[in-house]
């Protein structure tokens, strides 16, 4: 029964299919469950338990559902569009519209394409492409698995947000850091095979070609304003991917070189977003062992925590709030209870230059 969990996934592209289907103001349906999920995972207590699933495919079958209802969501956008169910020039159409693909397009769309693209065998690793088309970073398995897993917590990881660092500044620096880390590591990995970096089979091309042919379809199919909506949606859909690192890593130290740790990460057992996210807010047991099918992840209290996943979300779009109410009383706490002396020395260095207190003095 554990696996049913894993279905609000494909339930809530669901609801923003209904949604586009029935047109008109339902065409927010798809972004209100942004609030219901948030409320819940708030109000309802934290989820500790280990998953019990005796068959693997019946937690992952929906993971390879979000593809095909992805394709169907812009399906059901396109065709209220053409027949008139849609009308994106009324304003309040357009914004639910673009809310709506987006909140779809980044959750629950990027923790399935986040497990698939730690799969071993390549049809998976091309859902999760696909997948990552809809928030605009097709290749963004190349750097999270060779960078991200490698220099997590250090300077070398553009996805690690520094202390005193907004959630806007970190997405623009995670946002630049996935791509040219990509771009690069391409360009090495033709070179070790022995053919130039421009070679026709850099993934590069893909990520180029993917990102374009949705926006131009949808243009093509459904006109200029649709082709708005859908940029739009990809645009916010990374704000919201880069999010999910930003709370997930906000501010921890690790020494270069050193191991990972159970404190190396925040996690997140809110009820809700734990099968909404496919396990990822289990995020320090992912980190030790990334290959750990995402409903064997265990759970680890006793590693450092963070509050609701979407209520950190939602202080953290105002900076001085979540400095003030959740970064600096947790990272305190990490500094004085997980920090080893290396790791409190990096911490103090890095509280000077974000003019943080000097708490662990």
């Amino acid at each position: 029964m554990d696996a049913l969990r894993y279905y609000v996934t494909p339930l809530v592209t669901a609801v923003g299919i209904a949604g586009f289907l029935l047109g008109g103001p339902w065409v927010w349906l798809g972004a209100s469950t942004f609030l219901a999920l948030m409320t819940l995972d708030i109000i309802l207590p934290s989820d500790t338990a280990m998953r019990r699933i005796r068959f693997g495919f019946a937690a992952d079958l929906p993971l390879y559902l979000q593809l095909p209802l992805m394709l169907g969501l812009y399906a059901a956008f396109i065709v209220g569009v053409r027949q008139g169910h849609i009308v994106l020039s009324l304003p309040a159409q357009f914004i639910g519209a673009v809310l709506s693909i987006a909140w779809l397009s980044g959750v629950p769309t990027l923790p399935v394409a986040h497990e698939l693209m730690h799969r071993r065998h390549p049809l998976p690793r091309r859902f999760a492409q696909g997948l990552s088309t809809f928030y605009g970073d097709p290749n963004r398995d190349i750097a999270h698995v060779t960078t991200h897993h490698l220099e997590l917590d250090t300077h070398r990881d553009s996805d690690t947000p520094r202390r005193g660092q907004s959630i806007y500044a970190f997405i623009v620096q995670a946002t630049v850091g996935s791509y040219s880390d990509a771009v690069h590591q391409e360009a090495e990995t033709q070179r070790r095979q022995g053919r130039s970096a421009w070679d026709l089979r850099n993934r590069t091309y893909q990520q180029i070609a993917l990102v374009l042919l949705l926006p131009v379809v949808v243009g093509l199919t459904a006109g200029p304003l649709a082709l708005a909506v859908t940029v739009l949606a990809m645009i916010i859909a990374k704000g919201l991917v880069e999010g999910f690192n930003y709370f997930q890593h906000y501010g921890l130290i690790r020494v270069e070189g050193a191991p990972i740790q159970m404190h190396h990460a925040w996690n997140h057992l809110g009820a809700v977003v734990r099968p909404l996210g496919c396990e990822i807010t289990n995020h320090i047991n992912h980190h030790l062992d990334g290959h750990t099918p995402f409903y064997k992840l265990r759970p680890e209290p006793q590693a450092p925590q963070m509050p609701s996943l979407f209520m950190c979300f939602a202080i953290g779009l105002v900076p001085p709030l979540w400095y003030s109410l959740i970064a600096k009383p947790k990272l305190k706490d990490w500094d004085t209870r997980f920090a080893s002396p290396s790791e409190r020395v990096l911490a103090q260095q890095a509280n000077a230059k974000a003019g943080w207190p000097q708490w662990t003095n």
